[in-house]
């Protein structure tokens, strides 16, 4: 791949365009914002100058509403080889290029499996993808140049290839981000009028539950509006889980001891079956979670306090496998959980206290 056509400079196609210029192909920008693109390209990300001739591949990068009217449009002009969209939904975009009486050899719908909760190309960053699974969604149609230079882009980008059917990829990001999506947005709708003595009150807790509610909303209902069906599924599970569990706590609340021992079944099923599901989630190095221990350690707020704590964590020969930070409201101060390997602990927890760092259990 020499020269490459990003249309749509938003996170991720700024950051696909990063990620290739910055491995020495050529990209052009197009963006229907114009000052987006001159953003993208004055970010390194290639040039907003218009392409001479065809590009080897064009990566279209637009909300999924309008992923299948740019793609025809590109093909129509024969602005490159090949093409491939990076929206999140699979099967729609297919269904319209069909419908439209768009050649799909040349095109294969692909998904990367990354992104943030901001937005638009200032939010963009070359190793956006490094490690992540990037689906890829090839049919009977699918020429061969087109997934060639699918999976070059994807090894550029360093992701991780993922070859799927499309609707089989549209249920289960379904049940991975679009439902996680909307839940973590009905968690966090509830603080909205809460009492500011309520919201004071809120710990590592609701802000891990509530972190991704700070996504775009118009991006997002585009998003949820390409994949309303599978997402419904997933939803009706959920809305059958949440009725049982307030039968169960009502259950809890009944004097009579037969209900109450219901109830205390309903809420154990419940949170035994998340367990389970949590232990499914992959963890490091895409291996089934490790069991870490945790080393608390109390951590100021200022300039270099968690460089300190990884160098004397390196001196103490301890890799630290994952690292959480517990912010203290209204404080200068909060709490760095070092995960580590079991036997690591006491060894990391003995070496922290010489250096004069403060533990807590």
């Amino acid at each position: 791949m020499r020269t490459a056509l990003v249309i749509g400079t938003g996170l991720v196609g700024t950051s696909a365009a990063l990620a290739l210029a910055g491995r020495g192909v050529t990209v052009h920008l197009v963006d229907h914002d114009a000052g987006q693109a001159r953003t993208a390209a004055a970010l390194g990300a290639g040039t907003d100058e218009p392409l001479e001739g065809r590009a080897d591949l064009a990566i279209v990068a637009v909300p999924p509403a309008h992923v299948a009217a740019a793609l025809a449009e590109a093909m129509r002009r024969g602005a490159a080889r090949a093409y491939l969209d990076v929206a999140s939904v699979k099967s729609g975009p297919r269904r319209e290029l069909e419908a439209m009486g768009c050649d799909l050899a040349p095109y294969i719908g692909t998904h990367p499996m990354a992104g943030k909760e901001r937005s638009g190309p200032l939010a963009a960053t070359a190793d956006l993808f490094e490690g992540r699974p990037w689906v890829l969604t090839p049919t009977r149609d699918t020429d061969t140049e087109a997934l060639n230079l699918a999976l070059e882009l994807v090894a550029l980008c360093r992701a991780v290839p993922v070859v799927m059917d499309a609707e089989a990829h549209d249920r289960a990001v379904a049940m991975v981000s679009h439902t996680p999506q909307l839940i973590s947005s009905m968690v966090a709708a509830r603080l909205e009028e809460a009492d500011e003595t309520v919201v004071r009150l809120c710990g590592q807790g609701i802000r891990d539950v509530t972190r991704i509610a700070a996504s775009d909303p118009r991006m997002w209902l585009e998003i949820l509006s390409a994949n309303p069906g599978p997402v419904a599924d997933v939803l009706t599970g959920v809305a059958d889980d949440l009725d049982e569990t307030v039968r169960a706590l009502r259950a809890l609340q009944s004097a009579d001891e037969e209900k109450r021992r219901s109830g205390v079944t309903g809420i154990e099923d419940v949170l035994k079956r998340g367990n389970a599901g949590r232990a499914r989630v992959p963890g490091k190095h895409g291996a089934a979670p490790a069991s870490y221990e945790i080393v608390a350690v109390l951590i100021s707020d200022q300039p270099g306090e968690l460089a300190r704590i990884f160098a004397d964590a390196g001196r103490a020969g301890v890799n630290i496998e994952d690292v959480r930070i517990e912010h203290a409201t209204g404080q200068q101060a909060g709490l760095v959980q070092l995960m580590v390997e079991p036997s690591a602990a006491p060894g990391l927890a003995a070496s922290l206290k010489e250096h004069g760092w403060s533990l807590r259990q």
